[in-house]
Parts: structure tokens; C-alpha cells; sequence
């Protein structure tokens, strides 16, 4: 075979998908070979379990101080392993009358080891995770258990909390709104329980702050993600940021909101649904130049005007309200499309957000400059030791393990799955699948079957609830609109008869029951902290009744699991279905479709033979091999297209990374150093190997020196007058002038060391040294966004975007470092720490001047006074106002007493004006 594979090639090719089955007939699965590994970890757990049974409450407690001080001599984790789950199962027997199972032991050996436990749901997760988290926590180091919302963080902190807290661990939470006292305390527990974006926004705070006994966090130890397929992958494409505003005014969006209602699809723009972009045609283009009045809207000052119009095309064409995000009390709100929850407090980022207020008609909010950022996987990298657990992510294992090296472990169901999932159900029309999605609803509500009912957007769901309605069938809708209520709701979806409208996964991570959840019914009579008796009673009432609810459920085959439509991955279909079968209950799923589904119409619709479905009746269901593949297809096709966008995102974020991780490593470096002497005279060599490169030259003359730039520059930056004699400047050699003004510049910060002492010295340092880094990282971060949103025009001139961002962004970035050690050299020179008299005083002449009411119609473009100074904004609020020291910078360099006198009179300073 010239030029080809060659025989053996082509044998390898044609018996290599045969060799591995049959490998895997005998020897197994790699999954089936790592359960096999672990089976003999289990059975030694179990010998450690009679004598945990046997020991008393006492001598279990005890085990906590005994391990620690095993580890304190040399045992490591693993060896305490068998032990310590063995000590977890008999402790979670005698607070919550729960026994964890041998699978769910198995699922806390994969998470100890670093894995992702996929567990289906109702074989609890949150349970299994107990034992390696205290496990981990032995180490005093702190473990992070990461949810998906603050409803389950403060959840699990206080139920599985009865556990750590029953053997001497401390337990605390992390959620929206805390103050910084109460998240420090929670950061300092054994055991942290929070939501996911909390931990990645305290991580960013903590790197802004002027001082470490404000941080939040300690070293990121070990990290459990629950739900790790819904943060890790879904939320992985949108970064988080904190930002500060910009100048921009509310009036533009207003102004381009208007002309961008009156354009035309396809006459005046084009939209690409696939991409989620929408661009103006040329009459578009001629259109929008004469309505704005501008001459040419390409022009480099009308560019931003150009990149509105597209934003707010996109927020038109793209963006649908109560789909992609709803407005609320006068603002509009961000809705996750895979969880179906409110996102408040997060922004669409490059003004889009702006341009949906300007559409919705809301107030605008300013457009915002990130001020840091890190994306999920970036920052869930930076654990020592990370492991995660759900129902479903073996479908994303490839993922999984090229972005953050973890494996994923299938766990076995304790009890077999009896679960009836049926075909899919497809009809031509929207109208049709909806009218029979209320008959199968209908269907089973008179048979006492309780249903769930995905949907894929609040839009959908509240369609469904009027259909339902219509019907007068009882029904409760959840979505982004009843965020509050979520696990109210989901816990008592398996109640008999009940209709539950889900979008998406609202709820996820909530148990659901069959015959209800007999807590929450109880909570609806009365409350166990206010009246306890009374609860105790109406809990035991309620037990009584769910279970006798569950035996009619039973009988009506379970909870029914109805999807309205197909997602865009796979896997949120699976996890849909995985609500129903928990524990071997019996239950059932279908999914209904429509060839007008977004799905299929954007991704697979066009490949349907159209005189075949000419002949279709609109209200017979479509079943063919061929659809069926279509769907599927559809979705593979996306979730590639997905899994690009994240591995996309993190190759960028990744050179950002680098970066991050040496400015923030400058910093802590400055806050924790207990002496900054070292670094200083760095950045004073540094500076004067620099000023002397740009006035001389080491192959120059020393006639040929710039010699008046120099000493100009040296005293205009840097306050220090450069003193020489002809005679030693013409015997000056290139390193001998560079010497000359490094020892000048030395011997100016020994001066104003020895003038502060140590202790105010160091505090100078700090302050000048955060003042500038925080400014330039500031700054090149917006350069950064801006650069990222226009390199990828470099493609049209052949050149790979990526590497040209790599590039750019380094020599950038080395600029900036260079920019950050000339400014903090020539500002520990210049600036200086005013007294507490000083600071009285000017307070004093404060307080006797006529006070002045500022607003903005006082003069044009005038900033607002801020409250506070830089100096200010740095410190602890809580130090007294008299022991305050402010940093200024002089306007003019320091005049020394030997100096002649700046008012011209010929004298010495301290003989004239400073006398």
C-alpha cells in the first residue's frame, strides 16, 4: 500500500475496536477495576464499624483529638482512612439516625482520593461526602464544601453540621450578603460549606484588601464540588468579575436604543442564532450613520457608538425577556440557562447589560470596568486537592479530565433502578406537543401520579401553567420568578396528584420524596424553634401521613418525569430524568419534541425530508430512527460547540492566569513581608539603571551624556539633586554614573527612613507599593479587555489570534511591571506620611470654611467629591480618626535646608522662607 497505513495499519485499524472488547470482557472496565480496588478499603471500614458501635459518646468524640495527634507522628490520611469513616458512619447513625450504605462509603473513599463521584440521585451524595470531608479536616487546614446555591449551603452546614459538630469540628457557611466578620469566622471553621460564586468572589476581595488581617480565606486546602457538572462545566463559560464604573453616559444607550428599534431584521441586520450575534447590513450601516449624524460610523471616535447599535441588536434579535433574564423591581436580572435561578448582582459584561435596560426601559446602570476576575476553572485549580460528585458526569469525563485532572468514578445504585424511561415523543408542531404534553398531565393527575415538568425557559413554563390552568388543574410553577421558594416546592413534587413545573433544574440538589417531604409540611404548622412541642407533634403527623401517601403514589407507579423539550446537552436531560427512581422507587420519564423546538430547528430541522412530514398529521407523533438520531446528533453538535466555547474562554484566561498569579503574589508578598528594606533598594537599582540608559549610553562619551536630562529628571521624579564636579564627571565611566545616581537615590530614602523610623516606614512602603500595583492592574486590565475583544480581526491577516494575544498580552504586562517598579520608586521618594497634627490642622481649617453643596449642575463634567482618600479607603474603618496618617505626593520636589530659597531671594532655604 504505497503512500497508505500498510497492511498492519489497516489490521490495527480493523481489529483494535475488537481487541478492546474483548479486553474488557476479561478484565473489566477501568471503572469496574477501580470498584474492585476499593471493595477491600470497604470491608476494613466495616471491621473498624463494631468497635466505633461499641465505644461511647465520649470515646467516639475522642477519636478526633486521637487522630489529629496520629497525624502530628506521621500517619498519613490514608492509613487513618478506615478509621475515620468507620468513626463518621456511627456518628451520623447516633445524630441523624442515618447509616451510610457500602456504596456511598465507596463515593467517600473517590472523594478523599481526589475523583468525581457520579452517584444517581437518592443515593446521597451529601451524606457520603461527610466522611471524607472529616477526614481532610483533621489536618486543621480547611475543607470547602462547594454548592450550587445558598439555600443548600446553609442546608447542608446545619444538617450534615450535627455530624462535625457531634465530634468536635467546627462548621460554618458562606452565602450572599454576609458581613465580613461572620465570613472570616466561617472561613476559619474545620468544615465551609458555601455557594460556588461566593468562594470565587472572597478569593478576588481578598486579593484587593490593604491589609491580611481583613482576609477572608485561608490556603485553599481541599474542595468537594456538589453538582460539579452544573459549576465546573455549565457555569465554567462565564467568568466572574468585580468592576467599577466608567464614564459612560446613560444618555448614549438611551439615544441608540431608539434608532435600534427602528431597524429591520434582514433589511437593516442579520442574526446568526448559532453564534448569538446579530450585524448591520449596508443599508443598516447608512440607516443608523443619518439617524445619529454621523458622517462614518467606523470612524475611531464614533467606534463605540458602532459596538452599542450591535449590542443593542443582540439584546432585541438574541436576548428574549423571561428566557434570558427578567426584570425585577426595576431592574433586569440575569437567568442562568442551565439552572433556570436568578444570577442577581452579576452583569452581562461589554455593555449588553446597558443595552437591556435601555430596551426594557429600567434605569441604565454605568457600564463597568473589571477590576479582577478569574474564571471557575482558574480558580478551582488552585486546590491542593479537588473532588466533586452528582448524578451525571460521565458524559463529560473527557472534559473533566484535560481541565482540571480529575477522573470520574461511577458509582453503583444501592438499590437496583427500576425506572421506566420511554421513547421520545416528536410532533411537527409546537401546538401539537404542547397539547399533548396537558393530556399526559391530565392522565396522570386523575391517576394520582405525581408529575415534575421541565421546561427549558420561564416563558415555556408559564405558557404550560395557563394551558394548565385552562384544564383547572392544581399546579405549581417554579423558575427564576419563584427563586424563593425552590426547595419549598421541589421537596413536595412527589406528593399524591401533585404538578410541579420546573424550569430547567430548579431545585436540583433537593430531595424529593414520594408522598412528600414530612418536614416541610410540618414547618407549614409551626416552627421548632419558636414552638417545639408543637412542631414535634405535627411532624409526627405528618411522617404518619406521607406515609400513607407514598403506598398510593406506589401504586399509581411513581413519579412521572415530563420534558417539554430537549436540552442542548445531554446531560441536563439525564439529570431531569434522575429526579424520579430515587432509591429504588418506581417512577417513569418521557420527552416530548417539536420540530419548531429551537433545537431542532437551529441545529437539525433542515435535514427532515419535507415531503415526508407533508404527509405527517400534526397531532400524530413522529417515531423514526432517523429523528432519533437527528436529536442526538443536534445535541452532540452543541455540546462540542459549548465545550469549545470553555476550552476557548480558558486558554485566554489562562495567560491571564500567569499574570494574576504574580500580581497577586506581589501583593501578599508586600502585606506579609515584616520588612520591605530589600525591595526598595531593588526598585531604586532598577530605577537607576533606567534613568541612566535613557541619558547615556555605556558606548557614549561622557561629553556626549545628557547630562541636565538627567539630573532634571532625577530631581523632577524623584525629589534628589544629583551632585558632581566636572572633575568626577569626566572621569565617570557608564557603570560609575549608574552607581552615582543609584547611591543618590539610596541615600535620599535612608534620609526619610531615618526621619519616620522603622515602623512608619514600613507602613509608607506598603501603602505606596499597593497604591501603585492596584492602580496599573487596574489599568491593564482594560487594556486586556480590549485587547482580547479586537484580537481576533488578526485572523483575517493569517495569524492565529491566540498566539498574537499570548504575545501581546506579554509584552504588555512586562511594560506595565517596569511602569509599577519606576512608580513606586520615584513615589517612596516623593510621597510622605503627614502627622496627626498635620491632619488635625487641616481638618480644623476644614470646619471654618463655608460649606459647599455640590451636584452635578454645578460645572460640567466636575467629579462628585469622594468620601473617602485613597489613604482612607485602605485602612480598617474601625481605627480611631486621630491616629490616621495620610499619603500625599508633592507637587514640587522636597528643598533642602542647604538649598537656595524657590521665592528667588538669593538665600539659603533655612535662612529665607524656612527659617
Amino acid at each position: 500500500m504505497p503512500g497508505g497505513i500498510g497492511h498492519r495499519g489497516l489490521a490495527a485499524l480493523i481489529y483494535a475496536p475488537m481487541i478492546g472488547k474483548t479486553l474488557t470482557k476479561i478484565f473489566g472496565s477501568k471503572n469496574d477495576r477501580e470498584l474492585k480496588r476499593i471493595q477491600p478499603l470497604v470491608e476494613r471500614i466495616n471491621q473498624f464499624e463494631e468497635r466505633a458501635r461499641a465505644a461511647s459518646d465520649a470515646e467516639l468524640v475522642g477519636r478526633t483529638a486521637e487522630f489529629k495527634g496520629r497525624l502530628e507522628n506521621g500517619e498519613s490520611l490514608d492509613e487513618l482512612l478506615p478509621e475515620a469513616f468507620a468513626t463518621v458512619r456511627d456518628a451520623a447513625r447516633r445524630t441523624l439516625g442515618q447509616r451510610p450504605f457500602d456504596v456511598q462509603l465507596i463515593g467517600g473513599i473517590a472523594l478523599h482520593e481526589g475523583k468525581i463521584a457520579e452517584m444517581i440521585t437518592g443515593e446521597g451524595k451529601t451524606l457520603a461526602a461527610t466522611m471524607p470531608i472529616y477526614l481532610n479536616a483533621l489536618t486543621d487546614r480547611g475543607v470547602h464544601l462547594v454548592t450550587v446555591n445558598d439555600y443548600l449551603a446553609r442546608r447542608d452546614a446545619e444538617w450534615m453540621g450535627t455530624i462535625y459538630r457531634f465530634l468536635g469540628l467546627d462548621v460554618g457557611y458562606v452565602v450572599h450578603g454576609m458581613d465580613e466578620g461572620d465570613r472570616q469566622k466561617a472561613y476559619r471553621a474545620d468544615v465551609t460549606y458555601g455557594q460556588n460564586n461566593e468562594f470565587g468572589f472572597d478569593y478576588l476581595r481578598d486579593n484587593m484588601k490593604h491589609d491580611p488581617s481583613q482576609w477572608a480565606q485561608r490556603d485553599l486546602h481541599y474542595a468537594i464540588v456538589d453538582e460539579v457538572d452544573s459549576i465546573l462545566v455549565d457555569e465554567a463559560r462565564t467568568p466572574l468579575i468585580i468592576s467599577g464604573p466608567t464614564d459612560d453616559s446613560p444618555d448614549e444607550y438611551y439615544r441608540v436604543d431608539k434608532v435600534a428599534k427602528l431597524l429591520k431584521a434582514e433589511e437593516h441586520y442579520t442574526v446568526d442564532e448559532k453564534a448569538r450575534s446579530a450585524m448591520l447590513t449596508d443599508e443598516g450601516i447608512s440607516f443608523v450613520e443619518e439617524r445619529l449624524a454621523l458622517e462614518n460610523i467606523y470612524d475611531p471616535g464614533s467606534a463605540h457608538l458602532l459596538h452599542m447599535i450591535e449590542q443593542s441588536l443582540k439584546a432585541y434579535s438574541v436576548f428574549e425577556r423571561d428566557v434570558h433574564y427578567v426584570v425585577k423591581q426595576g431592574k433586569v436580572i440575569i437567568v442562568d440557562e442551565f439552572t433556570g435561578r436568578m444570577m442577581d448582582g452579576r452583569r452581562f459584561s461589554d455593555r449588553l447589560h446597558q443595552a437591556l435596560e435601555a430596551k426594557e426601559g429600567v434605569p441604565i446602570e454605568s457600564e463597568n470596568q473589571t477590576l479582577a476576575t478569574v474564571t471557575f476553572q482558574n480558580y478551582f485549580r488552585m486546590y491542593d486537592k479537588l473532588a466533586g460528585m452528582t448524578g451525571t458526569a460521565d458524559t463529560e469525563a473527557v472534559e473533566f479530565k484535560k481541565i482540571y485532572d480529575l477522573d470520574v468514578l461511577v458509582i453503583p445504585s444501592n438499590v437496583p433502578m427500576i425506572r421506566d424511561d420511554r421513547s421520545d415523543m416528536v410532533y411537527k408542531t409546537e401546538k401539537a406537543k404542547f397539547k399533548a404534553v396537558i393530556e399526559d398531565i391530565v392522565d396522570c393527575h386523575e391517576r394520582g401520579q405525581p408529575v415534575l415538568v421541565g421546561t427549558v425557559s420561564i416563558e415555556k413554563s408559564e405558557r404550560l401553567s395557563k394551558l394548565l390552568k385552562v384544564r383547572r388543574i392544581p399546579h405549581h410553577v417554579l423558575n427564576a420568578k419563584q427563586h424563593e421558594r425552590e426547595a419549598e416546592i421541589v421537596t413536595q413534587a412527589g406528593r399524591f396528584g401533585a404538578v410541579t413545573i420546573s424550569t430547567n433544574m430548579a431545585g436540583r440538589g433537593t430531595d424529593i420524596k414520594l408522598g412528600g417531604n414530612p418536614e416541610g409540611i410540618a414547618l407549614l404548622k409551626a416552627d421548632p424553634d419558636e414552638a417545639p412541642e408543637e412542631y414535634a407533634q405535627a411532624l409526627a403527623e405528618a411522617q404518619t401521613a406521607s406515609a400513607e401517601e407514598k403506598k398510593k403514589v406506589i401504586q399509581s407507579d411513581g413519579l412521572h418525569i415530563l420534558g417539554t423539550e430537549r436540552h442542548e446537552s445531554r446531560r441536563i436531560d439525564n439529570q431531569l430524568r434522575g429526579r424520579s427512581g430515587r432509591q429504588g422507587d418506581p417512577g417513569s420519564s418521557r420527552f416530548y419534541l417539536s420540530l419548531e423546538d429551537d433545537l431542532m430547528r437551529i441545529f437539525g430541522a433542515d435535514r427532515m425530508p419535507q415531503l415526508a412530514l407533508n404527509q405527517i398529521p400534526d397531532d400524530m407523533p413522529i417515531e423514526s430512527n432517523m429523528v432519533s438520531k437527528m436529536i442526538e446528533g443536534a445535541q452532540r453538535k452543541v455540546e462540542g460547540h459549548h465545550f469549545d466555547i470553555r476550552k476557548h474562554l480558558l486558554e485566554y484566561d489562562d495567560v491571564m492566569n500567569m499574570q494574576r498569579e504574580v500580581v497577586y503574589g506581589k501583593r501578599r508578598e508586600v502585606l506579609t513581608s515584616d520588612n520591605l528594606d530589600d525591595e526598595g533598594l531593588r526598585l531604586l537599582r532598577g530605577a537607576a539603571q533606567r534613568l541612566t540608559a535613557e541619558h547615556a549610553g555605556p558606548k557614549q562619551f561622557p561629553e556626549d551624556w545628557d547630562r541636565a536630562g538627567l539630573s532634571d529628571e532625577l530631581k523632577r521624579r524623584f525629589g534628589c539633586e544629583l551632585v558632581c564636579d566636572e572633575d568626577t564627571w569626566s572621569s565617570l565611566t557608564y557603570e560609575g554614573l549608574e552607581e552615582m545616581v543609584h547611591q543618590t537615590t539610596v541615600e535620599s530614602l535612608e534620609r526619610k527612613a531615618e526621619e519616620y523610623g522603622p515602623k512608619t516606614m514600613l507602613r509608607l512602603e506598603r501603602l505606596v507599593l499597593l497604591s501603585v500595583i492596584d492602580r496599573h492592574w487596574k489599568q491593564f486590565l482594560r487594556s486586556m479587555d480590549d485587547l482580547k475583544g479586537g484580537i481576533g480581526l488578526v485572523g483575517y491577516a493569517q495569524r492565529n489570534p491566540l498566539s498574537e494575544f499570548k504575545r501581546e498580552g506579554y509584552d504588555m504586562f512586562e511594560n506595565m511591571m517596569e511602569r509599577v517598579d519606576d512608580d513606586a520608586a520615584a513615589a517612596l521618594l516623593t510621597v510622605r506620611m503627614r502627622t496627626p497634627e498635620e491632619v488635625e490642622a487641616d481638618r480644623a481649617r476644614q470646619r471654618r470654611r463655608t460649606p459647599i453643596n455640590f451636584s452635578r449642575d454645578m460645572l460640567p463634567g466636575m467629579p462628585m467629591p469622594q468620601a473617602m482618600n485613597a489613604a482612607d479607603q485602605a485602612r480598617p474603618q474601625s481605627e480611631p480618626q486621630q491616629e490616621r496618617q495620610q499619603t500625599v505626593r508633592r507637587a514640587t520636589p522636597k528643598v533642602g535646608r542647604n538649598d537656595p530659597c524657590p521665592c528667588g531671594s538669593g538665600k539659603k532655604y533655612k535662612k529665607c522662607c524656612g527659617a
